[in-house]
């Protein structure tokens, strides 16, 4: 199980159903496309909008399904983490959290039945700035 302590309140993009864009052209809608040349916090925007799309989906309680849509979204995979999806005795996970490591600090998203919707934010990385999530994570191997 994992935790954390955060002092300001969670930040939430606006809901949708339509499926993650594809491309990663600069667009006027800041949760439309990937930005490689901006930070952490000029990127949430489109974390967010991924994390919702997965969590609006019949894939939501699926650690790898955000893993899936992040790398296709255009995130780095190699740069990610991922709390595990079940209990040690196979039950669904109250929560989940996952994370891309973008340039010295952490984009993370928490998601599960708990939390009631997805939440999002930018934290500062851990340890030697090459982790985002304490305790034990899922090896992202597929």
């Amino acid at each position: 199980m994992l935790s954390g302590c955060v002092a300001e309140e969670p930040r939430t993009g606006a809901r949708t159903t339509a499926s993650a864009p594809s491309s990663t052209a600069p667009s006027a809608d800041p949760a439309a496309a990937l930005l490689p040349d901006g930070s952490a916090e000029d990127n949430l925007p489109y974390f967010t909008h991924v994390t919702e799309q997965v969590w609006a989906s019949d894939r939501r309680a699926e650690g790898r399904a955000y893993v899936d849509a992040l790398v296709e979204a255009g995130f780095d995979k190699a740069a990610m983490q991922v709390t595990h999806d079940a209990s040690t005795v196979g039950n669904p996970a109250e929560s989940m959290q996952f994370s891309v490591l973008w340039q010295g600090e952490c984009l993370v998203g928490q998601v599960g039945p708990d939390i009631g919707e997805a939440v999002t934010r930018v934290l500062p990385a851990l340890e030697d700035g090459t982790l985002c999530l304490l305790g034990a994570t899922r090896p992202i191997d597929w």
